[in-house]
């Protein structure tokens, strides 16, 4: 682990019809309106009156036939009680499924319709033309019958109606934008409603659709980026590790509940399920969630998983306590990002007695390397950049370290483990420490940097063990190893130890990121890993 704009302007404007010889206008005319009753007569549908078992052949056939012989005018309706698009659906549903007389309708008052109620907005026959209508362009398509069909005044119709499609036009921009706009809240809600999971404190229920802006808001955001997931995926070392974990050791997790921190695309929670787990939820802030509730229903296991939006430490679980919390938590240098804190927030909270965090031991460990051409590269380089002495920079950059892959044949001591932890046991104050080490030299050249890695073991109460390392050593992963780069080389002897300090503590004013120290003798450095 490591993180509508409307094309059209507002001045837009209809294209004007072009300037022809009248005779033109009306050759064109005529031939535009055989084309739409062409078209209309290519699409005949069956439509059943509102209020007989008759079969008409279009919309407007039906109108018209509820006019001739129901005397009622559905367009009427329409404009007396103002109807919007809901109105109108639930008005056709209304009359089907209640059956009622066309005279009802005309005795209706202006207030409290018997339509009103949310239960007809389910539509009583499936693909019903008439709820496939635009009651807007059935009133206007009204009002333009009743103009002089000549070809002067059907130029003027055919303007109205391109006018009043350009304004159906912009409308439904405008409510698209505020669509948008709520998109996000609308995912909250419908969270809850299929999920049915609780995404709020007690007492609190009021803020479940609103938007969380805090320190935190791009760190989580990053994590809504799919390539960040597609590449811990492709991680066998990482991914391959906790399937073989929980499958190889299917007692550990058989009827458990079990809290998978961070989900992700919830690809631990579905090996949880699978190894035998009774219920499964998973957390996570960003947006990934979305695609994990997909993922999950995809593969039929919503039945044990139940995801829910939020940071662990601002939601309420649907259950007081939990057996397992499951996560792949570890950032660069192990305690990058402090993911941890969540976790251990987690444990102390919802940890059952005899419960379990897995993995359950990290441990830090530092070696020396001895890269002349990195260090020339990245280091010496500002000694003379085209001619011109930029030594000054070193200052800025050493304390950058770097995320890259050391080559095993570049490692000049044997490794040491400067910090372990047991995350059952280990408090929040431990994470930031200082360590003494040492490393025993096994080449004779310079040390130009120290790298630091981490190992992970999935060891309590397993039959089968598991675990595994993200050192120079091993297949690579994408962690890859956290290089300090030194100002200058120091030059070592084979057999001898390099005795050191390392100090590792969070950045005040980026609780994520990590100041690491070193004191190496005569030279002390410190490195900000951001």
């Amino acid at each position: 682990m490591a993180a509508y704009t409307d094309p059209r302007g507002d001045d837009d404007e209809m294209p004007e019809l072009s300037d022809c010889d009248d005779d033109d206008d009306v050759v064109g005319d005529e031939e535009q309106w055989l084309w739409l009753e062409e078209e209309e007569e290519s699409q005949i549908v069956n439509v059943t009156c509102l209020f007989c078992d008759r079969l008409l052949s279009s919309v407007p056939a039906t109108l018209q036939h509820c006019m001739a012989e129901h005397q009622i005018n559905l367009v009427d309706v329409i404009r007396k009680h103002n109807l919007d698009d809901y109105g109108y659906i639930k008005m056709i549903n209304f009359i089907r499924s209640t059956k009622c007389d066309a005279s009802c309708l005309t005795a209706l008052p202006d207030a409290a319709l018997p339509w009103e109620s949310e239960d007809f907005l389910r539509p009583v026959l499936q693909d019903d033309p008439l709820l496939q209508t635009d009651p807007e362009e059935l009133c206007e398509e009204s009002s333009l019958s009743t103009c002089p069909s000549s070809g002067a005044e059907s130029h003027d119709a055919l303007q109205q109606r391109a006018q009043a499609a350009e304004e159906r036009a912009r409308s439904s921009e405008e409510a698209l934008a505020r669509a948008m706009d709520d998109l996000h809240k609308l995912k909250l809600l419908a969270q809850g409603l299929v999920l049915n999971a609780e995404t709020s404190r007690p007492g609190n229920l009021g803020t479940v659709a609103e938007l969380r802006e805090d320190e935190d808001e791009a760190y989580f955001s990053s994590y809504g980026h799919y390539y960040i997931h597609e590449e811990m995926l492709k991680d066998k070392v990482r991914t391959e590790s906790y399937r073989n974990f929980m499958y190889r050791n299917p007692e550990v997790f058989k009827d458990k509940v079990v809290l998978d921190v961070g989900c992700g695309t919830g690809i631990l929670s579905m090996f949880a399920a699978k190894a035998g787990a009774k219920k499964v939820i998973a957390v996570d802030q960003s947006e990934i969630i979305y695609q994990a509730m997909d993922i999950v229903r995809s593969n039929q296991l919503e039945d044990k998983i139940t995801l829910i939006k939020g940071r662990i430490e601002d939601i309420k679980l649907p259950v007081e306590k939990v057996d397992i919390i499951i996560s792949e938590w570890m950032g660069y240098f192990l305690l990058f990002e402090s993911m941890l804190d969540s976790i251990l927030y987690a444990r102390d909270l919802y940890l059952a007695d005899g419960g379990s965090v897995y993995p359950d031991l990290c441990n830090i460990s530092l070696a020396a390397v001895g890269d002349a051409q990195k260090h020339q590269d990245h280091i010496a380089f500002w000694d003379d950049v085209y001619g011109f002495n930029m030594a000054c920079m070193k200052k800025a950059v050493v304390p950058e370290a770097m995320v890259e892959v050391v080559e095993a044949d570049k490692l000049i001591s044997e490794p040491a483990v400067i910090q372990t932890i047991d995350c059952n046991g280990v408090c929040l104050s431990e994470l930031e420490f200082a360590s003494d080490f040492c490393l025993k030299i096994t080449n004779t050249t310079d040390i130009t940097a120290i790298v630091g890695y981490f190992d992970i073991f999935f060891d309590k109460g397993c039959g089968n063990k598991v675990m595994f390392s993200t050192g120079p050593q091993v297949t690579k992963t994408h962690w890859k190893q956290t290089v300090f780069l030194l100002d200058r080389p120091v030059p070592v002897q084979a057999g001898e130890e390099l005795k050191g300090k390392i100090t590792v503590r969070k950045n005040k004013k980026d609780p994520r990121s990590l100041l690491v120290t070193f004191d190496l003798g005569d030279r002390k450095q410190t490195y900000s890993l951001q």
